[in-house]
């Protein structure tokens, strides 16, 4: 994207959400209906505050999507409540998987091996690391013209109404039963984290 046609690689977006998200339901080891209504309500509450936010400017301020994320209804990207499963199962994973280790790796020898500790910390830990991945990627979003904001400049709320929609989502995250192993998902996350930032550096 730095050296070719930028345009072109930003207009191929909805087929990588798309692909992002069918790796991560073939790399998810238990595919049970909790972990498919999970990514059903991620996908619904992610459309319907996008929505709210473009069409009313409520939740994350005044603005526009463009034509690079593909097809709209409502003036929506239909493949935007996508982005929004990937970021918070990622974030999830991710948290969980680590919060595990560590756990696991400290612990005493006659504590048992635990594989889902820290409810509290993984629904806050989660949230506040899909928050702080808005964040990286908000610049670089509307360099390549994914969206713009109507005063050119982004609201701090912005970042409140992420953190507050992205605990919802995490608590169920949390407390839907299915299973939170997924490696593909950690690395998908650390690619885009330095893919957004290299570009939020460099553009």
């Amino acid at each position: 994207m730095l050296f070719y046609n930028r345009e072109l690689f930003s207009s191929l977006t909805p087929y990588n959400l798309l692909l992002s998200a069918g790796l991560i339901v073939y790399t998810q080891q238990e595919k049970n209906w909790s972990f498919f209504i999970f990514l059903l309500i991620c996908v619904v509450t992610g459309f319907t505050v996008e929505y709210a936010g473009v069409n009313y400017h409520l939740l994350f301020g005044s603005y526009e999507y463009l034509p690079a994320m593909g097809p709209q209804w409502k003036n929506v990207p239909v493949i935007i409540g996508l982005n929004w499963f990937i970021i918070m199962y990622c974030c999830g994973v991710s948290v969980q998987m680590l919060l595990n280790h560590l756990w696991n790796k400290l612990k005493e020898d006659d504590q048992p091996y635990r594989s889902n500790v820290g409810l509290v910390a993984v629904i806050l830990d989660s949230a506040l690391l899909a928050t702080f991945f808005d964040w990286i990627m908000e610049p670089v979003a509307v360099e390549l013209n994914w969206w713009k904001w109507t005063n050119e400049t982004i609201p701090v709320f912005n970042y409140f109404s992420w953190l507050g929609v992205s605990i919802v989502l995490m608590i169920l995250f949390r407390l839907f039963s299915f299973g939170k192993q997924n490696k593909f998902a950690v690395n998908l996350l650390l690619i885009q984290f330095l893919f957004f930032l290299i570009l939020r550096t460099v553009l």
